[in-house]
């Protein structure tokens, strides 16, 4: 069992932006996130994607974003558990939670801050008829581990911003890199596209528009696909599908936790910090709702800060912290270094 002060739920920017707001207060936090890296929507669904609402940039790529927010948190030691959901939580005698995963991992702690965007993730799958027996056996809807498609053939369906930039990667990786995509136009970063065009004249990408996957071959494991273009069926030979359609956000098992829900968001106490109707529990940035809700990303920056105040008084009454600005204590001055943490980073996939 890992154990922390903060159990976060949820690895978008507002769940890391907590880590360093905690860390200034010398609290430990431990992250859990059902994607199998940190970034919620940011790194999944538009890593390349500029945003325009943070202060101090006028433009900056959402995975830039997360790439300075994992650097900024670095100094305060978080640990992890990725690829995997948090399904129930239990309360101790002593007033701590104790979190349990998808994949059997508990994780206790003093407080429990809810993160998790617009809930957890699910990926859209192909309406194909026998495409759950080919899951994990040819089938994946995630790049986990971009090694596992060395010098193999991989075909992959979609026309955002995941299929684009794996398209990419991936023609450095696979003996052989099929884009298909049902439309001539995508949906993605002009700059990917350029790209994905670039390689297919290269000879590195073959591009099949507008055309789509209409069936999978195989026995133990897929062996080919179907698809059909301009009303003509063809078969293409493949080692690997990876269908890259969006993920559908759901609250998942945090539904069952007896959190008041309203148009699938967790009510909180906005007047004071963000609390949920369940004491010691927290709902930050797009899961949660109260009067006047804007989702941006800078409102949970400022939901999680006033959220960490809360929980530093919880966990010390009667004990007045003083706020001193970074500017003139700077970060160090926090002593936010935690050496007797433990550097755990748990992506428990399979």
């Amino acid at each position: 069992m890992f154990e922390t002060d903060i159990i976060i739920i949820g690895a978008g920017p507002t769940g890391l932006f907590t880590v360093f707001e905690a860390g200034l207060l010398k609290l430990r936090c431990h992250l859990i996130d059902a994607l199998p890296q940190p970034g919620g929507q940011l790194t999944e669904l538009y890593p390349k994607k500029p945003i325009f609402d943070i202060p101090g940039f006028p433009s900056v790529d959402a995975g830039v974003l997360v790439d300075n927010l994992m650097e900024q948190i670095k100094q305060f030691e978080p640990q992890f558990s990725l690829a995997q959901k948090a399904v129930s939580y239990e309360k101790t005698e002593d007033g701590q939670f104790i979190v349990t995963t998808s994949r059997d991992v508990k994780v206790k702690g003093k407080a429990i801050a809810i993160a998790g965007g617009l809930g957890s993730f699910d990926p859209r799958k192909p309406e194909l008829e026998n495409i759950a027996k080919f899951e994990e056996k040819g089938v994946e809807y995630f790049v986990r581990d971009p090694e596992m498609f060395r010098d193999k053939k991989i075909v992959i369906a979609g026309g955002g911003d995941s299929a684009l930039d794996w398209s990419v990667f991936l023609a450095d990786v696979a003996s052989d890199v099929t884009l298909i995509h049902r439309r001539n136009e995508f949906r993605g970063a002009l700059d990917s596209v350029e790209k994905v065009s670039e390689l297919k004249h290269q000879g590195k990408i073959n591009l099949i528009t507008p055309a789509e996957v209409t069936g999978l071959i195989g026995e133990d494991k897929i062996t080919a696909i179907e698809i059909e273009k301009d009303g003509e069926k063809s078969i293409i030979e493949t080692d690997y599908l990876i269908p890259l359609f969006g993920l559908t956000p759901k609250l998942g098992p945090l539904s069952d936790w007896g959190l008041e829900i309203e148009k699938n968001a967790i009510k909180v106490n906005n007047a004071l910090d963000y609390q949920t109707n369940i004491e010691g529990i927290y709902a930050i940035g797009d899961i949660n709702t109260y009067p006047g809700k804007l989702k941006l990303i800078l409102c949970g920056f400022h939901e999680a800060t006033l959220m960490v105040q809360s929980v530093y008084n919880r966990m010390n009454p009667g004990k007045k912290f003083v706020l001193k600005y970074t500017t003139v204590s700077g970060v160090d001055g926090f002593d936010g270094t935690r050496k007797e943490a433990e550097k755990a980073v748990v992506k428990s996939i399979d």
